[in-house]
């Protein structure tokens, strides 16, 4: 006992040692193969996806990454709270690693959960080069699991990246194979009307879109750790264990709505932050970003881990199984979703125009929309109005609104509002509270607004209307708490991701508000999220769709002011970056 109690007051007496590891990496030419096709893609050790780097929170990592290729790469560890010099994004952070050459990162682990990491160069990441992260907290974690999988999707494609690119910027519909034909056009004169359908697809048609334009890009295999459909990845369990399964969404261009028919999911943790645990049967997963659950099996039977895509066009299978070459029964994919006026912030497609005959659309035409997003509003309170007391209104027949709450961040009677199948619950932004308070809750200083804008014909993507490359940075200050408003007048949703600091995404939850590092911004809505501007440099902030950032939607924040720190090529920066 004496001898415990010594080691023990020494241990207290003598300062905590970090601890230090070591990593490497190689980036590398690799065959991919999802079981529909091989190709030629880019991976790391080998592989793709790369393998799975465990860190420590508190630890110090080096990272040594040697090119392998006949051109430039970079990694960049997404969601990392790092230096600016170590975030890996060329031009910003440093110059990329050159072929042949070998690059060190070394930064602290200040944050525990599930990440991941890719290149930012080109689109490498979208051929195959991305990994995933998993960090072990110093302390316990609030919930309990027997045993743990990374679930990591993609959305593989024959074409390399950069054809991909170069078809879009040709004709923008190059992938769409699910646009409206002409018997759908005769199925909805059936359905609503001669009248009524030639005015919805000239609608449509004077706005030179389509409400198929869900998916930029179809003809991709999903696949599940690298394996797709046919090839059936399986996690092994024992009946009645707690599995944490860590998702990751790597995909280019890809959101997927995710259940396991026959097991309740509790989501405890989002983008590496705990959350206040929430049991869904569904959710969807936003390019880039990660959801925790913990799923407990108690028979002896397998589990499919169903993926669909946003646009059903495609689905990803996987398998939990008491065994290895098992596999549960694969549902059936769904009836694809079609985009509604609602979703362009203009009237309800599908709505009933003789019902509302009471309805003053005049007035409609007065109203300031521009004033329903003041920072003022409380979200908290849209979910509560009661439509159905709005006269003449006759919401049965609006075939968008189907849901008993309508979820905020989606337009009111959206083709992509989230249902879940059977009718259970899916998952909301408005579900996810922050399992502790990371910030102060506070005012924010200003508020910044980045209108989401395209043109979907030429394949232009971009901010307030200007592409990356013909806007200038936006500055920020080290210690101001900055509230960005964005405003999405697209047709499609962007996952839009700040690198080095966190997102305080705002649900109307207050301090209890969720922490995140990619927010996903539906089509005809706002929302507002908020930062604490603690990390001083220079960082990316996109739309994590990789064609939609190829064509503008990016733009590079500078942090002025706060503690001295070093640009990429060693310079020292002071208090003011601008000068």
């Amino acid at each position: 006992m004496r001898i415990a109690i010594c080691a023990a007051f020494l241990a207290a007496c003598i300062p905590a040692t970090t601890i230090a590891g070591t990593y490497n990496l190689t980036v590398d030419k690799v065959t991919i193969d999802t079981g529909a096709f091989q190709k030629e893609g880019v991976g790391y050790n080998g592989a793709s996806p790369g393998p799975v780097l465990r860190f420590t929170e508190g630890e110090d990592v080096t990272i040594n990454v040697t090119n392998n290729l006949d051109v430039a790469t970079s990694v960049h560890w997404h969601g990392l709270i790092l230096p600016y010099q170590q975030d890996g994004v060329p031009t910003i952070s440093y110059d990329g690693i050159k072929p042949g050459d070998t690059f060190t990162y070394q930064f602290p682990i200040r944050q525990s959960g599930t990440y991941w990491f890719h290149s930012h160069s080109g689109f490498q990441e979208p051929d195959g080069a991305y990994g995933a992260i998993v960090i072990k907290p110093k302390k316990r974690e609030p919930f309990r699991y027997n045993r743990e999988y990374v679930v990591q999707l993609t959305d593989s494609h024959p074409h390399a990246g950069a054809r991909i690119m170069r078809n879009l910027k040709t004709m923008a519909d190059y992938y769409n194979r699910q646009q409206q034909t002409l018997g759908d056009f005769f199925d909805d004169a059936a359905k609503k009307g001669f009248g009524a359908t030639v005015d919805d697809r000239m609608a449509w048609g004077n706005m030179r879109m389509m409400p198929a334009d869900i998916e930029d890009l179809q003809g991709f295999t999903p696949l599940i750790n690298g394996k797709g459909p046919a090839q059936n990845w399986t996690g092994v369990f024992k009946p009645g264990e707690r599995i944490r399964l860590r998702f990751i969404n790597s995909s280019a261009m890809t959101y997927f709505d995710i259940r396991i028919p026959g097991l309740k999911m509790l989501v405890v943790n989002a983008d590496g932050n705990n959350v206040q645990p929430v049991k869904v049967d569904e959710f969807r997963i936003a390019v880039a970003e990660t959801y925790d659950v913990i799923v407990r099996p108690k028979t002896a039977k397998a589990f499919t881990i169903f993926a669909a895509s946003m646009g059903r066009s495609a689905f990803g299978r996987g398998t939990l199984a008491p065994r290895q070459d098992v596999a549960g029964d694969t549902p059936a994919l769904g009836t694809r979703p079609l985009l509604t006026m609602a979703d362009m912030g203009m009237a309800h497609e599908g709505m009933d125009h003789g019902a509302m005959a009471g309805m003053d659309h005049g007035g409609m035409k007065k109203m300031d929309h521009s004033k329903m997003d003041e920072p003022k509003m409380d979200h908290s309170k849209m979910p509560k109005m009661d439509h159905s007391k709005m006269k003449g209104m006759d919401h049965s027949k609006m075939s968008g609104m189907k849901m008993a709450k309508p979820d905020p961040f989606y337009a009111p009677g959206s083709g992509l509002a989230p249902k879940a199948a059977n009718g259970g619950k899916f998952l909301s932004y408005k579900d996810l509270k922050a399992q502790k308070p990371r910030y102060k809750h506070r005012q924010a200083t200003r508020e910044i607004e980045l209108r989401l804008t395209g043109n979907m014909e030429r394949y232009i993507w971009s901010i307030n209307g200007k592409k990356y490359q013909d806007d200038e940075e936006i500055r920020l200050r080290y210690g101001e708490r900055v509230r960005f408003k964005f405003v999405n007048e697209t047709m499609m949703s962007h996952p839009m991701h700040l690198h080095g600091m966190w997102t305080i995404l705002d649900t109307g939850a207050g301090k209890w508000n969720p922490i995140k590092h990619t927010i996903s911004v539906a089509p005809g809505t706002t929302v507002y999220t908020e930062t604490e501007v603690d990390a001083p440099g220079q960082w990316a902030f996109h739309c994590h769709l990789s064609y939609h950032a190829a064509s503008g939607m990016f733009r590079r924040i500078v942090v002025e002011g706060g503690p001295k720190t070093a640009d990429a090529g060693g310079h020292a920066i002071s208090q003011s970056m601008a000068q």
